[in-house]
């Protein structure tokens, strides 16, 4: 089976103001209360502590005006006036702080632990192909990575912006309002700020957004080295892998290294920018002062210190939050790389469903198939009708392919024109070279991919009438590489049917010829598993595997390879559990081995996606062709 590894998103990226807004629309829906109280928290914070220069010339107002009478008991009164009020605000700023930074805290981590059971939830729905084209590392790394990335902005750099963006709309109404003038010369020398900001801070964000991609190349690279580790110490490649490693290492290094030079230059330029500004402001009062210029304001006052000295306090705190803009600029960039990435997973088209055709218990009642609403033992196909009628056909096992062609990319066949059927209880036996075709032509019976051309029936109903749930539902599949769960041995049975009870998993670990082995297990059905059951053998691990398939009971079973990895002796154990596995329910099985495969009812010989043989496994050496000399040695199976 030929198919191609993704390593690289295809699919186009969303405009950034698309990508925060989205986000911001989705925080909002998930807290359509919090989320506004918490802003508005931030938002008053933020007019509070721009107040402070209001009421310094308002004090130095006060004692300019008493300075020449001398009478600071008249003027105490006023002090204290403004002082209390100004102490007001700063109380009223802190509650708002805290419940900003509160509420913010629950909508981050909730909004977030809300798209990780968003993504986790859409990511079943995904089809086989998607996690057939994309590395596991990269898959994680929407989990890791970009949610940590979301995090940041979320919780921390959106507010500070917020907060910022108050404080210097308020401050550059209280500029205007006392000068106009002066206004307008701080904020000229502030847009060359603005001007060193977007250049630096623009090469800056570029490269943290490479550094986003590039950590998750790296991590989805050292997922397969982890999950290859063996096979790199069977041919001695760990001089190459390291090689290969220290290659994409080395390119997460420069592109991080250039975005925080970037990022670290920026600041230094913007804090020696800010200094000079205040240098700048002192110098032009001075001038205005001395030279009695006619200050234009809303306030109609006069340029005075008064004037002046709070100016030098605004221009301070102007110069603070730029810089705050600026340290936060970054942050999210690689917020928005991130929500990117996780809106690119959540996009992902979803597995189709148009059938309609399920699968019910049923029972017969007077020679009539009817749905029952308890475990029969006896299944139905319930078929619904356009005209509002509803017939049940029983599960028999009939499977016929018609004509099939299929192809993993469009333009590239890997199947062509297949023809078979499998009646009730045969055991139909695929046999061939790697890549001839025969994982593929099962891929195609649980509908994990879908046919280009011709058409697969199941008990004469067309698969694509009938919902994959109940078509997955009715076949059985014991894989080649088996995969057990963390938890109990009677847990990862059970995983076949979730309401079995304790007594029909042993039953099925009896059937598949497990219960032996699994009672000489420290905690014999309670044993906990942990990675990949990996204290067992392999053979065990696949008995675990047929007996989650036979607590399933499904009326076909498809067996991929299951005794290819697994020795002589215990290839008779995993045998006999597969033998009673398929007694008496139609079974289709890839063979590595033909030795597994000498009763099956009907052997169909593959090649390059074609069939060229077809016969039981007497009729097949009395040809003498393909089969013959792949039974008897002159060809080997690939």
């Amino acid at each position: 089976m030929s198919r191609t590894t993704e390593t690289n998103n295809t699919r186009p990226k969303l405009p950034v103001g698309k990508i925060l807004t989205r986000t911001i629309k989705m925080l909002w829906e998930f807290y359509p209360v919090l989320l506004p109280i918490a802003l508005l928290g931030a938002v008053i914070q933020a007019i509070m502590q721009s107040l402070p220069s209001v009421f310094l010339e308002r004090i130095l107002s006060i004692i300019s005006n008493f300075i020449d009478s001398g009478d600071w008991s008249s003027a105490d009164g006023l002090v204290f006036q403004n002082v209390a009020l100004l102490a007001t605000f700063y109380v009223i700023g802190l509650l708002a702080n805290i419940i900003s930074t509160q509420g913010m805290a629950i909508v981050t981590q909730g909004a977030l632990q809300k798209w990780r059971s968003k993504m986790f939830s859409h990511m079943q729905d995904l089809p086989i192909r998607y996690f057939d084209t994309h590395l596991n590392g990269d898959i994680m790394s929407y989990y890791t990575n970009d949610i940590d990335a979301m995090r940041q902005m979320i919780g921390t750099s959106l507010p500070n912006l917020l907060f910022t963006s108050v404080v210097i709309i308020a401050v550059i109404f209280i500029m205007f309002y006392y000068s106009a003038l002066m206004a307008m010369v701080v904020l000229f020398g502030f847009s060359l700020m603005g001007l060193a900001t977007k250049n630096l801070g623009g090469k800056s964000a570029k490269n943290f957004v490479k550094t986003q991609k590039t950590t998750a190349d790296v991590e989805g690279h050292i997922q397969e080295m982890m999950n290859g580790e063996k096979v790199v110490k069977v041919f001695s490649h760990e001089a190459e892998t390291i090689e290969s490693f220290d290659k994409i290492n080395d390119e997460l290094m420069v592109v991080a290294r250039n975005a925080n030079l970037y990022a670290n230059t920026l600041m230094p330029i913007l804090n020696n920018l800010g200094n000079i500004m205040y240098v700048v402001v002192a110098v032009v009062s001075g001038v205005f002062i001395t030279l009695n210029i006619q200050n234009v304001s809303l306030s109609g006052l006069p340029f005075t210190i008064a004037v002046a000295v709070p100016f030098l306090n605004m221009t301070r705190q102007f110069s603070a939050q730029i810089n705050q803009i600026s340290s936060q600029i970054n942050s999210v960039v690689m917020g928005i790389a991130g929500a990117n990435r996780v809106f690119e997973l959540l996009d992902e088209p979803a597995e189709t469903e148009e059938g309609y055709v399920t699968l019910v218990n049923a029972e017969t009642i007077d020679g009539k198939v009817q749905e029952a609403e308890y475990r029969t033992g006896y299944w139905a196909w319930k078929y619904p009708h356009s005209d509002g009628t509803v017939t049940y056909t029983p599960v028999k096992g009939d499977v016929r392919l018609f004509d099939v062609d299929f192809g993993y990319e469009p333009g590239h066949t890997v199947l062509h024109d297949i023809s078979l059927y499998a009646k009730p209880g045969q055991k139909v036996a695929f046999v061939g070279a790697t890549g001839a075709g025969k994982t593929t032509i099962t891929n195609l019976l649980n509908r994990f991919y879908d046919i280009e051309d011709g058409k697969i029936r199941y008990d004469g109903i067309n698969i694509n009438k009938i919902r994959k749930s109940a078509l997955r539902r009715a076949l059985g599949i014991v894989l080649q590489d088996v995969n057990l769960f963390t938890g109990t041995v009677l847990d990862n049975i059970r995983y076949g049917r979730l309401d079995a009870t304790d007594e029909d998993c042993v039953k099925a670990a009896k059937l598949a010829g497990a219960d032996d082995f699994i009672r000489r297990l420290p905690e014999g059905y309670h044993t906990m598993l942990k990675d990949n059951g990996s204290a067992l053998s392999q053979g065990q691990r696949q008995l675990i595997s047929i007996a989650r398939a036979a607590v399933a009971d499904p009326p076909v079973m498809i067996l991929d390879e299951a005794t290819s990895s697994i020795d002589t002796r215990t290839e008779a154990i995993v045998q006999r559990g597969m033998d009673a596995l398929m007694y008496d329910r139609t079974t289709f099985v890839i063979a590595h081995r033909l030795s597994t495969v000498r009763n099956a009812d009907v052997i169909v010989v593959l090649d390059h996606g074609r069939i060229i043989e077809r016969g039981t496994h007497d009729e097949l050496l009395a040809k003498r062709g393909t089969y013959y000399q792949l039974y008897t040695g002159a060809f080997e199976l690939e």
